[in-house]
Parts: C-alpha cells; sequence; structure tokens
C-alpha cells in the first residue's frame, strides 16, 4: 500500500475515518451517502488521477442522489484531471468549501498523553451527547453523527477533556496504512484560547505514535483560521493539497 503517492493513501485514510453509511461505485469515483450529514460523506469522490467517462459519471451521480433526495456533490481534490471542474462549469455546477490537507511527520512532533484526557476505544453516550452539544446536532444529525463514528472500521481514539465535570474538548483520531487522521475536533466555544485542543489532540498523537503511524493528517476549511494555527503549531506544517465541493444548480 505504501507504494502509492502520500495524497492517494490520505484520501483512502480519511474515506475510512469519517465513513459514509452506504456508497456505490461507478467508474472513477465512490459516491458516498449518509444521510446529508456533512458534505464529506455526501458527495463523489475520485478513485484516481486521470477520470475516464466524465458526463457519464456526472449523470450517474445526478441520478443516485436524487434518488437519495441529497443534492448533487462532487467532491475535487486538486491531485485530479482539471477535466473534471471544466465539465461541471458548463454545467452550472457552483464551487463551495475549500479544503487545505495538512500533514506532519510523527518523528518530528512533540507528543504527549495527557493524564487529564479520557480516552476510549468506542464513542462513550457521554461523548456523544457532548459532539451533539458543541456541534449544535439535532436529534436526527445526532443519530446520524453516531451511526457515522460507530461503522469506522479501523483502529480509532475518541478522547475529551473535562472541565467542572463537563466536556469542553473532544477529537478522535483514526489510524491506517501508517497515517493517523484527525476527526471532529471541537472546543467549547466559551472556553477556546487555552490550549485545551491542543491537550487531546496531543494524546491522539502519542497514541497514534505507539499504533505505529508515521505521519499525521487532517483535512480542514480553508478559511478557519484558528484550526490551522492550532494544526500547524502542533507539526502538521506541510500543505498536501487542497480540495473544493461542486453543487449541482436547483433543478427547475
Amino acid at each position: 500500500m505504501r507504494e502509492r503517492p502520500l495524497a492517494w493513501r490520505v484520501e483512502d485514510c480519511c474515506h475510512n475515518a469519517w465513513p459514509a453509511l452506504r456508497q456505490a461505485m461507478f467508474g472513477d469515483w465512490l459516491l458516498r451517502f449518509a444521510g446529508g450529514v456533512t458534505r464529506r460523506a455526501n458527495s463523489a469522490n475520485p478513485l484516481r488521477p486521470v477520470l475516464q467517462d466524465i458526463d457519464a459519471s456526472i449523470a450517474a451521480a445526478e441520478r443516485l442522489y436524487g434518488a437519495q433526495c441529497l443534492p448533487t456533490l462532487f467532491r475535487i481534490p486538486a491531485i485530479i484531471d482539471p477535466a473534471m471542474d471544466a465539465s461541471l462549469d458548463r454545467l452550472g455546477y457552483t464551487m463551495e468549501g475549500e479544503t487545505v490537507t495538512l500533514c506532519g511527520d510523527l518523528s518530528a512532533i512533540a507528543a504527549r498523553l495527557d493524564p487529564d484526557v479520557e480516552a476510549q476505544a468506542q464513542p462513550s453516550a457521554d461523548w456523544l451527547a457532548a459532539m451533539a452539544r458543541l456541534q449544535g446536532h439535532t436529534p436526527d444529525r445526532a443519530l446520524s453523527y453516531r451511526r457515522i463514528v460507530e461503522s469506522i472500521a479501523i483502529p480509532a481514539l475518541f478522547c475529551g477533556l473535562r472541565q467542572d465535570g463537563q466536556y469542553v474538548a473532544l477529537a478522535l483520531g483514526a489510524a491506517h496504512d501508517g497515517l493517523l487522521c484527525f476527526e471532529s475536533v471541537i472546543t467549547d466555544a466559551a472556553r477556546r484560547g487555552r490550549g485545551h485542543g491542543r491537550r487531546v489532540l496531543g494524546t491522539i498523537l502519542a497514541w497514534g505514535a505507539r499504533s505505529g503511524a508515521e505521519t499525521a493528517c487532517l483535512q480542514v476549511q480553508a478559511d478557519n483560521a484558528p484550526a490551522l494555527k492550532l494544526y500547524r503549531g502542533l507539526g502538521l506544517t506541510t500543505e498536501l493539497y487542497r480540495y473544493h465541493y461542486r453543487r449541482a444548480p436547483p433543478v427547475r
């Protein structure tokens, strides 16, 4: 597996760390479905850099997402054929959600297990309730989120830090093919800027190193300046590639 380019290994790891509830393969694309919870789990994702039968792939995605009453979304990493963006331009697809993929060498990152950070191999009811609270989930979205994280099939660690008995920072990490991927990193808005997120991520980094991971990676929206500062401060300083989404125009 490690003969594959790093960017495509990161793509695999991130898919595994944030699984869809259902999926379908069509040509060069993996179509993912998760009831609308996050664009990444409800979009068509490329499987290789050079794409064949682009028009047929777009038509198939539109049929399948329409059948699920979901908008047709394509996730477009910068590592694929630019002809895809050109085709979507002609069809009136809009662009949104520019995202940065960061990575860093774990051997160069100072990570330590924090004794106050709770860590578990499966998400507890308390952890899930806190995630729903901090992310402002509706009951339906909280249920879909739980189904997604409980579907993670690769080794994972769910971490949280409490103050006054209540979780104030949460994150999960998942390890695959020598990579450690962060997901669902969040800190209570009223407690940010105090190092809580760094402590949680430090524990996940230490676990990842012990699990045999060599590189840490994550994907974060390009306009999230506080998160970018946190991750780069931890040592994830290499921008590997970016991606954006293309959304189908409304049906008239």
